[in-house]
């Protein structure tokens, strides 16, 4: 798969985001990265940096830096076989992320069937 093709399947995913999670998501970009970086696992998938919106209080203003998510193309095209486990892998990791930006911890997600 291309880096456009990988591009256009994370912006997919976010194009199935609900419009009002949508509108809800405050300074934050989605990146397209190759790798993780050096320090974190090589298999990451993906990566929410940032302050989550319930953890943000008074002292998170204006002119903070947006929270990234980055989505890590080459281990996810390594563990997928094809375009469509691509896709899906992709909408996943991209909704995982997201919920870590509304707050929601890995253990909650893997209740939630999203790990």
């Amino acid at each position: 798969m291309s880096v456009e093709e990988f591009e256009e399947a994370v912006a997919d995913a976010l194009d199935e985001v609900p419009e009002d999670l949508a509108r809800a998501m405050d300074n934050v970009v989605v990146l397209v990265v190759d790798d993780p970086p050096d320090d974190a696992p090589p298999d990451l998938l993906g990566l929410y940096e940032g302050t989550p919106l319930t953890e943000r209080g008074t002292w998170w203003a204006a002119g903070s830096l947006p929270d990234r998510i980055s989505i890590f193309r080459n281990p996810t095209l390594a563990v997928c076989a094809d375009r469509d486990e691509v896709v899906a892998e992709v909408r996943i990791t991209v909704v995982h992320e997201i919920a870590h930006h509304f707050g929601i911890d890995d253990d909650r997600l893997h209740e939630l069937g999203w790990a």
